[in-house]
């Protein structure tokens, strides 16, 4: 039976914790002491993680609970363009979780600290029926440069980064167990749910650019992010269903419901960037930034309705029903 003070130099020994760049005083202390790295504005989130609410202990590989705990908070800094710096860890965990299931997990977060250059600073511990991850993630920002949900205006063209459906359809695998039936050819559909990657230097391009009128990650699905940019705005929208990058989702899949316009428009978790550019930079926005394909989806509008255009040009109203943990049949997605 692992105690709090052996969970601790387990941690230590797999999250780098050093002092310099910053960090004054890291792990192992009553709190971290840090300075300003010269002229920056701090940017600052944090992030739940819990059993049962966000991932399955019986389904989920700890690797990859400890990866995607810090890339979900992580990705908040990506949609804001700020550079990744520290993270504070809070872990809840009950007694079959401290062996080597905590080993695994803490192996799947060093590989993500590492991948998006973040230093432990500290954290706390505890033990608790089922198992919570709390991450606090820190990073910079040259000062006026952070890229705000309240920005976007009428004519601005909605653009977003990436594919859209890919986390939920690799959600929806593992929750039915078809993953197992067919494990080497549906790998490759858990990658993004289970691990997906953060769009750091993309964010951060379009932060220093100044292209980006408002941003935000599509952690809850394209149907809720784009509404919350939209209210915080004071704007609507109009998107052309044809023109989203949808999830490839294979025929014997699409048999059983799984549509790929329904995962694109309400899956959550792809943490790709969803972003407005004035019409007058669009001719100017490159295909992809640094490797990731950015596509225009859609236009912001005066009024304050939000639509979905299809094939055909039929408009409908464009209803937030993705992610929303206080929706009863959101618990366990």
């Amino acid at each position: 039976m692992a105690r709090e003070k052996q969970l601790i130099e387990r941690v230590a020994q797999k999250l780098r914790s050093r002092s310099g760049a910053g960090l004054r005083v890291g792990i192992g202390d009553d709190a971290a002491v840090m300075h300003s790295r010269g002229r920056t504005e701090w940017v600052l989130t944090t992030d739940a993680f819990l059993e049962n609410a966000h991932f399955l202990l019986h389904a989920h590989p700890p690797e990859a609970v400890g990866y995607k705990a810090l890339a979900r908070a992580t990705s908040d800094l990506a949609a804001m363009g700020a550079r990744p710096l520290y993270f504070l860890l809070s872990l809840a965990l009950p007694l079959s979780c401290t062996g080597k299931w905590f080993d695994r997990f803490l192996v799947g977060m060093s590989r993500a600290a590492r991948s998006f250059g973040l230093v432990l600073a500290g954290g706390d511990t505890m033990r608790s029926p089922l198992a919570g991850i709390n991450l606090t993630v820190i990073g910079d920002v040259t000062p006026g440069k952070a890229v705000l949900r309240s920005g976007a205006r009428s004519g601005d063209l909605i653009c977003v980064s990436g594919t859209l459906g890919e986390a939920e359809l690799g959600l929806r695998l593992l929750q039915r167990g078809l993953h197992k039936r067919r494990k080497r050819k549906w790998k490759r559909l858990l990658q993004k749910h289970l691990h997906p990657e953060p769009r750091l230097a993309l964010g951060q391009w379009l932060a220093k650019s100044g292209r980006a009128t408002a941003m935000i990650d599509t952690s809850d699905g394209l149907s809720t992010d784009l509404a919350h940019v939209c209210e915080a705005s004071g704007v609507g929208a109009k998107v052309w269903a044809d023109r989203i990058p949808k999830v490839s989702v294979p025929s014997d899949l699409r048999k059983i419901g799984l549509d790929p316009l329904r995962l694109a428009l309400d899956g959550g978790e792809d943490y790709e960037l969803l972003f407005t550019v004035p019409k007058r930079l669009a001719q100017h926005l490159p295909r992809a930034v640094h490797g990731v394909p950015i596509t225009i989806i859609g236009e912001i509008t005066r009024g304050k309705r939000i639509l979905l255009m299809d094939d055909a040009g039929r408009t409908k109203a464009f209803r937030a029903r993705g992610w929303d943990p206080f929706r009863k049949d959101s618990v366990g997605k």
